[in-house]
């Protein structure tokens, strides 16, 4: 290799690496800086993940579902739901309520099981039923075909943290004996934490079960 060559490959090498660091100070330090200054100066809730708080502590997110169990029982692989709260959509595609299992943080997503899957169909099934016994009260039963589908079946992230209205609407009766309250206060408390459309047309009424959760709270002075 001559000198000249040597020369040129040095040179190429400089600019190189004069590149991968200017690239590198850009991209890898005052961009990420800009957009998370940006954020924090605009959407610092959004920005920090949408916490919830309650009592002075943050108890949540907004945009990640959560269980409301009770204690696990020795032995118990499945903690039974506190019925004194209103529940959540299935984790994970798996059954609700008294089937129903933990949300994982670890790893989020649907079944991926097709409509005539077995299993799939014996987890709903199960789902339904749980249902239709934990929130049947004293002259109000709950019929089968008045469970919505989003309270047997998980969303395509498995961490929904809303429910739908008309779920939030089927637990009222049993939220309302369990906590000695009035439906009426139960059914209000609903209609003031259901969301509408965003914008009026995109998506469905919702209710967040963790902000519902924490208004139910402050109302029986827990």
């Amino acid at each position: 290799m001559t000198n000249n060559s040597v020369s040129n490959a040095a040179r190429l090498f400089g600019a190189g690496l004069r590149a991968l660091l200017v690239l590198t100070v850009v991209t890898g330090v005052l961009y990420p800086l800009a957009v998370t200054g940006l954020a924090q100066g605009l959407f610092p809730e959004k920005a920090n993940g949408s916490e919830v708080s309650a009592d002075g502590r943050v108890v949540g997110s907004e945009l990640i579902g959560q269980t409301y169990t009770l204690p696990a029982e020795k032995g118990q692989e499945t903690a039974k739901p506190d019925l004194a709260w209103f529940q959540p959509r299935p984790s994970n595609g798996l059954g609700a309520n008294t089937v129903n299992t933990q949300y994982s943080l670890i790893l989020s997503g649907a079944t991926n099981r097709s409509g005539d899957n077995e299993e799939l169909i014996r987890w709903v099934t199960d789902a339904k039923a749980a249902v239709v016994e934990n929130n049947s009260t004293a002259g109000h039963p709950v019929r089968p075909e008045d469970v919505p589908a989003d309270a047997v079946t998980s969303s395509g992230s498995g961490l929904d943290p809303h429910i739908s209205p008309q779920y939030a609407e089927l637990q009222v009766r049993r939220v309302a004996e369990r906590n000695r309250l009035e439906v009426r206060q139960v059914e209000r408390l609903v209609a003031d934490h259901t969301d509408d459309r965003i914008l009026g047309f995109i998506g469905e009424p919702r209710v967040n079960v963790l902000r519902l959760n924490i208004a139910l709270r402050e109302l029986t002075g827990r």
